[in-house]
């Protein structure tokens, strides 16, 4: 069991920058970690996964999103930089058991979540 909590949403204008975080209840080492994002009245997308040093990213995002981790804090980071108004939204953390035969990426069966934190990004 792996309880999340994000943080670190709020209001930034267009070119800004925000950084994520996201505490587990426990280490993480051994899990595919993912950000998620949902605006309203769109489908929930990937934004970035990572996994024993791997990331991924959605291709909206990159070059402009980081992820990484901190696996002595049990926590999991998001340095969203350049933010457009599109990248306004509910930002969830995930957490999925790593399988070795199963790549870390956004079409895994992420199992824990958080509540969300909410990104608002005005023109």
């Amino acid at each position: 069991q792996v309880q999340l909590v994000e943080s670190g949403g709020g209001s930034v204008q267009a070119g800004g920058s925000l950084t994520l975080s996201c505490a587990a209840s426990r280490y993480t080492y051994n899990y595919c970690m993912g950000w998620f994002r949902q605006a309203p009245g769109k489908s929930r997308e990937g934004v970035a996964t990572i996994s024993s040093g791997r990331t991924s990213y959605a291709d909206s995002v990159k070059g402009r999103f980081t992820v990484s981790k901190d696996n002595a804090k049990y926590t999991l980071y998001l340095q969203m930089n350049s933010l457009k108004p599109e990248d306004a939204a509910m930002y969830y953390c995930a957490a999925v058991r790593l399988v070795a035969s199963i790549p870390c990426n956004f079409r895994r069966n992420f199992n824990y979540w958080g509540q969300g934190t909410q990104v608002t990004v005005s023109a």
